[in-house]
């Protein structure tokens, strides 16, 4: 933070020169003018996309590959959000980082979407589980941080599109009609997901999915009646302590759990070392957060990424 902070002071001045030379031009030939929109993270990336259509040109800021909870923003990212029409994020929750950016830039006329306005925030304790009482490692009481993950709820996938959809009508009203309609069709598909994640998990042999990545899952096992436990905090950076490993490792053979999941973009260290005690299985289950660059040039999209997520949690919860 203190980096990004430095970064966008040093770039004020280098930014204007940006806008001025850079600034919303006619496209070549009389063409219709596309938005530009600068993401953080996948979803919102692919959400953008889908309600932008031929009108937007849709990037993410987030290098694909990279954890973001453990991105650094660096000059040139500060440079975009000052050639970009709007600027989505999930909010401050998820990337503080993203407030240094915001701070930087030198464009009034830049919309800038806080996706979470009207999502029901979570906090870690509201989470059912097993294990210290639904905690993530790390416990709870005053100051317990909010779930930032909120796209896996696919009601909140939706309040997402809205808040995208307000952006670009507020930007574009003549493209109006153009944009409610793509959110609409969109919202439907998500609907249509949600529908299917309802039927597909609701006769499984067990309803607790252990997860050997960070706590990202909790909106999802809320809205589809699962028990969720995490090796990880909120973030991946805070090694498990081995009272948290040990606890793991006897719920699953309590419980008979033949399956642990592992984490996109992260070596599947401790959930291979879970699977070695317990002999349960290895399952990838994806947050979204970010795609690697050969799934970005393949055309991977969060319904997609979300169906193969549906797929594996029936085989790791024997859901008939």
């Amino acid at each position: 933070m203190r980096k990004a902070a430095a970064f966008a002071s040093c770039l004020l001045f280098l930014a204007s020169l940006a806008l001025n030379a850079c600034g919303r031009k006619e496209a070549p030939g009389g063409e219709e003018k596309r938005l530009t929109v600068v993401t953080t993270l996948f979803p919102l990336y692919d959400f953008a996309r889908n309600v932008g259509g031929r009108k937007a040109d849709v990037s993410l800021l987030l290098p694909p590959g990279v954890e973001p909870h453990s991105f650094e923003p660096k000059p040139g990212n500060l440079l975009r959000l000052q050639k970009a029409d709007i600027f989505v994020y999930t909010g401050d929750f998820m990337e503080p980082w993203a407030t240094v950016l915001i701070e930087g830039v030198q464009r009034p006329d830049l919309i800038v979407v806080d996706s979470s306005r009207g999502v029901a925030l979570r906090s870690r304790l509201q989470a059912e589980g097993p294990l210290g009482g639904g905690k993530a490692p790390g416990g709870g009481g005053p100051g317990t941080p909010i779930d930032p993950h909120i796209w896996l709820d696919l009601a909140n996938a939706k309040i997402i599109v809205e808040n995208i959809l307000a952006a670009f009508v507020k930007k574009d009203p003549a493209g109006r009609a153009f944009y409610e309609k793509n959110a609409e069709s969109y919202k439907s598909r998500l609907s249509e997901l949600d529908e299917r994640f309802r039927k597909g998990l609701a006769s499984c042999r067990t309803r607790l999915f252990v997860h050997g990545g960070h706590y990202a899952f909790n909106y999802l096992a809320a809205r589809y009646g699962l028990t969720y436990i995490s090796v990880y905090g909120p973030t991946p950076d805070r090694e498990p302590s081995p009272r948290h490993l040990a606890e793991i490792v006897q719920e699953m053979k309590r419980r008979n759990i033949k399956y642990i999941f592992y984490e996109e973009l992260l070596r599947p260290r401790m959930a291979q070392t879970i699977a070695q005690e317990t002999g349960a299985r290895l399952l990838p289950l994806n947050g979204g957060h970010n795609v690697t660059k050969e799934e970005l040039e393949r055309g991977v999209s969060f319904i997609s990424i979300l169906e193969r997520d549906l797929d594996n949690l029936k085989v790791g919860l024997q859901c008939r």
